[in-house]
């Protein structure tokens, strides 16, 4: 006979409940039919794990029960990598009594007489070491596994349920995937309607968010904000597993304040966010329930990037005013954004006053930071009109204040040629003089001299512009 006894559980589960004294109790069966046997306990953490009743004595075919205490309350369960062991041994008694000191000196001493029948493992189980293990920085996925296994075991559905929030939430997948297949309710939300995902999207791993939309996690567009939260991390990639998941997602959703994910990305100057918020069909012209628009959330915050983004995405939002009556230009001036004032406002103005020849209104756009080679909507910069319009003295502040003569249009027409379509000789040789060339090889169409009639007086320098060493065509 190699045992003398043999115990009712392969391991022992312990429930850990954190802050207190946790023991756990199984039971031993003598195999003997006409012989008692005396018991020893141990197990391989005596300092941390013992019995109350570390010897017994059990009767022919009696069984005994036996406690497993945790010495030392604590906030984290003792686990242990390979875990602790119980160790039974015992010993025949002939005469079936003996006190404590005479099974102590029994088991003292080795020899035949002592049985090691069996090894049991120590497994600590129940929701707290779930948490502990959500909260662990150990990376060890095996380690995890084994003893996230044994825990789940001893937890009712509700239980896990309520740890796939904190599970979500740290972003730990594989634990979240554990509790789900162990029935845990992927659409679970909290008394203030927060879903599992909600929390996932915050915690930004992108393999907990896709294991819960495999689960069937679904949304609720009345409170779900997965955009905003994923927009205010700055996060396209998880933007774009959210809308390939929810084909239904509605980009456009606003939060308590009337704003959707491309004001909270704007508010940050995400200018990737913004783009692909906007490609995806987000109304950059969409103002919120104070009248912000996401160029005002831009201009406030000086994101000169994310603010030229949007310039030209937006049909009116560069003059909406919010409910204080304050643009998004209004808001550059005052938080000092000086980058931002030509393209929210001054080199409107200036290309307004180069239409009009309005010299001394050019000379203050300059004056108070208009950028002299900004473009309109066509491509035109205030040369480009000065040029057109033949205003003389506007071309010569322009040209002082540093001016391109080179730059295109949207049709591939420099100033030059501008100057030569109204018929503007003059302007035309000034322009020259700067450097303008006159064989730049992006016009594509041949100008018509001849339809100049109404410029007689400069027509034959018009003409001589026309010579073969002045070509307008490649």
């Amino acid at each position: 006979m190699d045992r003398l006894v043999k115990a009712d559980v392969k391991e022992v589960n312990m429930v850990f409940t954190r802050g207190q004294k946790c023991s756990t109790t199984f039971r031993l069966t003598n195999l003997m039919h006409t012989m008692s046997v005396a018991v020893s306990l141990n197990t391989t953490n005596p300092s941390l794990l013992s019995f109350t009743h570390p010897f017994s004595i059990i009767p022919p075919l009696g069984t005994a029960s036996f406690t497993l205490i945790v010495s030392k309350p604590s906030d984290h369960p003792p686990l242990s990598t390979p875990p602790d062991n119980v160790l039974v041994r015992s010993s025949m008694l002939p005469t079936g009594k003996a006190n404590q000191e005479d099974l102590r000196r029994l088991f003292s001493k080795h020899g035949p007489h002592i049985f090691k029948d069996v090894t049991i493992p120590i497994s600590f189980v129940g929701p707290h070491v779930i948490e502990h293990l959500i909260s662990s920085s150990s990376s060890n996925t095996l380690e995890i596994a084994f003893i996230l296994s044994k825990a789940i075991l001893m937890c009712e559905e509700s239980q896990l349920t309520s740890l796939l929030r904190p599970a979500a939430m740290s972003g730990n997948s594989y634990v979240v995937s554990s509790l789900l297949d162990a029935g845990a309710d992927v659409n679970d939300r909290d008394s203030d309607g927060v879903s599992v995902m909600s929390l996932a999207v915050t915690s930004g791993d992108l393999d907990t968010v896709r294991i819960l939309m495999e689960s069937g996690c679904v949304v609720d567009h009345r409170n779900d904000r997965f955009l905003h939260v994923a927009a205010s991390s700055n996060r396209v990639d998880l933007m774009e597993v959210l809308c390939m998941g929810y084909l239904d997602i509605d980009v456009d959703s606003i939060d308590s304040e009337g704003q959707t994910a491309l004001h909270v990305a704007a508010r940050y100057g995400y200018t990737e966010v913004i783009q692909f918020l906007i490609t995806i069909g987000s109304d950059p012209d969409l103002p919120d329930h104070h009248g912000w628009t996401p160029l005002h959330c831009c201009s406030i915050g000086g994101h000169v990037e994310a603010v030229e983004f949007l310039l030209n995405c937006i049909r009116y939002a560069k003059y909406a005013v919010t409910k204080q009556g304050k643009t998004a230009f209004d808001l550059a001036v005052e938080n000092g954004h000086t980058d931002l004032y030509d393209m929210l406002h001054l080199g409107d103005v200036l290309h307004r006053a180069a239409r009009k020849g309005d010299v001394d209104a050019m000379k203050n756009c300059l004056a108070e930071g208009a950028k002299v080679n900004g473009r309109d909507q066509n491509g035109w910069t205030p040369l480009h009109r000065t040029a057109f319009k033949g205003c003389v003295e506007g071309v010569k502040v322009l040209l002082n204040h540093g001016a391109r003569v080179d730059m295109v249009d949207g049709s591939g027409y420099t100033p030059l040629h501008r100057a030569v379509e109204g018929g503007h000789a003059q302007v035309a040789m000034l322009l020259i003089g700067h450097g303008a060339k006159a064989n730049i090889k992006s016009l594509a169409i041949p100008l018509d001299f001849d339809s100049f009639t109404n410029y007689s007086q400069d027509k034959k320098s018009l003409i001589s512009l026309s010579s073969p060493n002045v070509k307008f065509l490649v």
